[in-house]
């Protein structure tokens, strides 16, 4: 609604229609209007209590939470979870107590889990509320009020000054020099200068310079201004809503998880109802025919599953917080592995956050200046060289330098072991550039001490600050700094390269300007005038007359690591997308030198994107790699188009306008010391080096869990299969049962988990880089998965099936044959685990003499395994309690011999389906 439109009605007539104007077009004394409040007076008490009756507190509504039963309830809500149940009570049913309370203990460790991590993620809303209640200045009755925000409504009239944090939208309706960082909502890296003029209404959310919005921050200069939205009207209170709305996803362990559970559910009881109908077919008792139903069930119900792959996620965060990367969400693990794309978000999590100065234009020269941040560890270079201070010929650029010093209000100090900046990031900048060249801001400000400033205004776009030069002489100096535009109209002259006087050419001035924003800085010009002795500073005494110093380009720069850390991905097959609120022309700049994006067709601004439809969207969400002065919105629209192509998307980010992106995408990652709360509370992962190289190291771990998880299934299910295989043919054939169910659960719970477990522990192939990402489409159970699934399983009822006949045949012995037969399956185990694990391989390159770990677990697990199969077939309690027989040293013989063949079997399914 523009202001041809707007109804001059009472407030509340037009109370119901707020919340369609777009306030940003609208002139000062409309706006006033429009609210029915004065612009000297604000609101009276009485009307702002009945407004705050009618509309509520100034504070964001959080949607009701599930209790905490019904949220611990809704975790046993799991295929995988059903089957572990299932096998608790098939358990109970033939009374072994201590198996089912193995199994009932794992079903419960896995729900406390994710009840656990489920509550962690509650607090999004709570902590978005928090990060916007303050205080406020206000006026109500012509009297200047502070009262918490939360009383704010609107029409009241707020007054903001440095340092102040914005207690709800404001349009403003005076200014004086105010600049708001409102890099948490919008993703602008400095601070936005601020002004009353109307806008167009097109005009994005980060250039709104007559609005300022809750919880933003003033970083310098004063203002007065209308309060136009409140609580979840306000932008940050519509993020909020954003964060209620985006859909929680699932990672794609747990996607194929429940898929694999649900279809093995269907098989298994399908099997077992085969299996009932057969026996009973053939004339079985019905009570022998279920104990071979059970016997069936429960032989192929893969009891160690949830346990390995929580243990093998749990593995993957611990090592992963070794690297930086705390996780939230235990699948979120697997999950960076499977990432397809990460979308980055720029200020502070690509760059420094740190404004620096990295180019200089001076007396005709060009000057870089080397290291990044506050601390004043760099040099100022020409031609790659050190400036020389004490030689001729730099006066324009010591001159330059001390002007960005002493026309500046801001400070650095050191403090926590660290530089710090007190005031604005572009004059943190030009301090920590001039303390490069050994200049100092107390010293200066000894020995040039100020008399008067002119404070920055945004109609104005520049500083002025007086000194005293030589008071014997009367002679005042005055530095400026502000926009080339600005300081340029005000010079006649400049320095040349020898340091003397010379007539300025403005052309060749703004070629060097352009040249410095195709760059993607931040261009700052300064200049200099000597006056007479005066008290007082006033515009007059700079319209004219004064000397052209030099020009300093600004940037917050790339973190190196950072630079390494997208290459690294980008090898590995991963996109890297910017997302960012910033300028396109300086997101653009800082991609090209992260090697992110290299034309300018891959950049896209929020206004480009407004203006397409879904599948012009869709395609420049696909093909684009920088997306520049995008809105919260836009973010998330963006990071769901990604997923409806099938991509595996990560978000990284920090900002209040990061959260409902980062709880959308596959994986949310946020800063862990800059990040605002709510951003923590929205994301899986948290890196608490703020540090995007953190990121590269994630994925490494990932996708070795990924690969760790892809063994286990592979060492598990054949098992599994090859029991069930025994069972239902034994019963086809009408044979007496080769394994009995007690020993199945001691096959699937003793040893199976002791041989398995080591597996979560295996070391990340040095590969694991240097491939691209699995197909996000690709099933749990892959091609190659499957046939190595299905050969080892042949191989395994082949090893059951065959000594159990043989053993019977030529003794008819009934337990000899069973243990003989469990003992080759054991030791089939043995030799499978060595073929797919890295234990025999490192240990091959640590005898080389090279420093690369030793796999020790899958000696444990099998020293394990060896010491439980003794007991089992040696101890008479075991004898008893298993309907098992002790063995003597040539049958022991014939069972390792009997399994020794799965190696040449591995050795060739490694070739067409690597695991490591």
């Amino acid at each position: 609604m523009t202001a041809d439109t707007i109804a001059t009605n009472t407030f509340a007539q037009t109370t119901k229609d707020l919340l369609n104007y777009e306030w940003h077009t609208l002139g000062e004394q409309k706006v006033v209007q429009t609210l029915a409040s004065h612009p000297e007076a604000g609101l009276t008490h009485e009307e702002a209590t009945k407004r705050h009756q009618q509309m509520g507190a100034n504070q964001l509504t959080g949607k009701s939470g599930k209790s905490s039963w019904l949220r611990f309830l809704e975790q046993f809500n799991q295929p995988l979870l059903y089957i572990l149940l299932t096998a608790g009570v098939v358990t109970l049913l033939l009374r072994d107590w201590l198996d089912a309370g193995v199994i009932f203990g794992v079903t419960l460790i896995n729900v406390i889990i994710g009840y656990i991590q489920e509550s962690k993620a509650e607090g999004a809303i709570a902590a978005l509320s928090k990060a916007v209640t303050t205080e406020a200045t206000l006026i109500r009755d012509g009297q200047k009020n502070r009262l918490a925000s939360t009383e704010l409504v609107l029409g009241d009239l707020v007054l903001l000054a440095s340092g102040d944090k914005v207690p709800a939208d404001l349009r403003l309706l005076s200014v004086r020099g105010l600049q708001v960082d409102e890099s948490a909502l919008t993703g602008e890296s400095v601070p936005v200068e601020k002004a009353t003029a109307s806008l167009a209404v097109e005009t994005p959310l980060a250039e709104r310079s007559n609005m300022v919005y809750a919880g933003s921050f003033v970083s310098f200069g004063q203002a007065e201004g209308i309060v136009v939205a409140i609580a979840d009207a306000t932008e940050t209170g519509r993020i909020s809503q954003l964060i209620e709305s985006s859909t929680n996803l699932k990672t794609p362990l747990t996607r194929n998880i429940d898929k694999f559970s649900k279809s093995l559910l269907y098989v298994i009881l399908g099997l077992a109802a085969l299996t009932f109908a057969v026996g009973l077919g053939q004339g079985e008792s019905w009570i022998d025919v279920f104990k071979a139903s059970v016997a069936l069930v429960v032989s192929a119900i893969p009891e160690g599953l949830p346990a390995i792959v929580t243990v093998t996620l749990a593995i993957g965060v611990s090592r992963m917080a070794r690297r930086k990367a705390i996780i939230r969400k235990l699948p979120a693990v697997e999950t960076l592995g499977s990432t397809t794309v990460i979308c980055s978000d720029k200020t502070g999590t690509l760059t420094e956050n740190q404004m620096t100065v990295q180019k200089i234009y001076a007396g005709g020269q060009h000057y870089t200046v080397s290291g990044i941040g506050y601390a004043p560890d760099g040099e100022i270079l020409i031609n790659q060289q050190p400036v020389d201070f004490n030689a001729d010929g730099h006066i324009a650029l010591w001159e330059s330098l001390e002007a960005g010093l002493l026309c500046n209000d801001s400070h650095i100090e050191w403090g926590d072991g660290q530089w710090n900046l007190v005031g604005t990031p572009t004059e943190g900048a030009l301090i920590t550039a001039a303390n490069k060249a050994g200049l100092t801001q107390a010293n200066l400000e000894q020995e040039l001490p100020r008399i008067d400033t002119i404070p920055f205004e945004s109609q104005f776009q520049y500083m002025a600050t007086m000194h005293e030069l030589d008071a014997k002489r009367g002679l005042n100096v005055i530095y400026l700094k502000g926009s080339i535009e600005a300081i340029i109209q005000r010079c006649d002259r400049m320095f040349d390269a020898q340091g003397q006087l010379a007539r300025l050419n403005p052309a060749a001035v703004q070629q060097e300007v352009a040249g410095m924003a195709n760059q993607g800085l931040r261009v700052l010009a300064f200049a200099t005038k000597e006056v007479a002795t005066k008290r007082s500073l006033d515009r007059n005494d700079i319209d004219q007359g004064l000397v052209f110093l030099g020009l300093q380009g600004i940037i917050d720069p790339p973190r190196e690591e950072a630079i390494a850390a997208v290459n690294a991905c980008q090898s590995a097959g991963i996109q890297v997308k910017m997302i960012t609120g910033d300028h396109a022309l300086t997101a653009a700049a800082i991609a090209r030198q992260m090697g992110i994006c290299s034309t300018e067709a891959q950049v896209f601004t929020g206004q480009q994107l407004a203006q397409m439809d879904e599948r012009e969207f869709a395609q420049a969400a696909e093909q684009g790699m920088v997306f520049a002065r995008v809105a919260p919105e836009q973010k998330l629209h963006l990071v769901k188009a990604l997923q409806l192509r099938g991509e595996i998307v990560a978000m990284t980010g920090d900002g209040v306008n990061d959260a409902p992106a980062l709880k959308q995408a596959d994986i949310g990652v946020a800063m862990g010391i800059a990040g605002a709360e709510v951003a923590k509370e929205s994301a899986d992962m948290l890196l608490t080096d703020d540090n995007f190289a953190s990121i590269e190291a994630a994925v490494e771990e990932g996708r070795g869990v990924y690969r760790n998880l892809r063994k286990a299934i592979a060492f598990l299910l054949p098992i599994n299969v090859g029991e069930s295989m025994t069972i239902l043919i034994a019963i086809l054939l009408g044979t007496v049962l080769p394994i009995l169910p007690i020993q199945i659960l001691w096959l699937n719970m003793v040893s199976s988990v002791a041989l398995i477990a080591p597996l979560a522990f295996e070391p990340k192939s040095g590969q694991v880089m240097q491939q691209p990402p699995r197909n996000p489409r690709e099933r749990l159970l892959s091609g190659g998965l499957l046939q190595r699934i299905i050969a080892i399983s042949v191989f395994n009822w082949l090893v059951i099936f065959g000594v159990f006949q043989w053993v019977l045949q030529t003794t008819g012995n009934e337990p000899l044959a069973r243990t003989m037969a469990i003992n080759g399956l054991v030791a089939a185990e043995v030799f499978y685990l060595l073929s797919i694990s890295q234990f025999l391989p490192s240990l091959v390159v640590r005898i080389q003499g090279k420093r690369t770990p030793v796999a020790y677990a899958p000696a444990i697990g099998i020293v394990v395994v060896v010491i439980l199969q003794c007991l089992f077939s040696q101890w008479s309690m075991m004898n008893q309690v298993f309907d098992t027989t002790p063995l003597t040293f040539i049958q022991a013989l014939i069972c390792i011999g009997v399994g020794l063949p799965v190696v040449f079997i591995a050795f060739i399914l490694q070739r067409f389906d690597p695991l490591n």
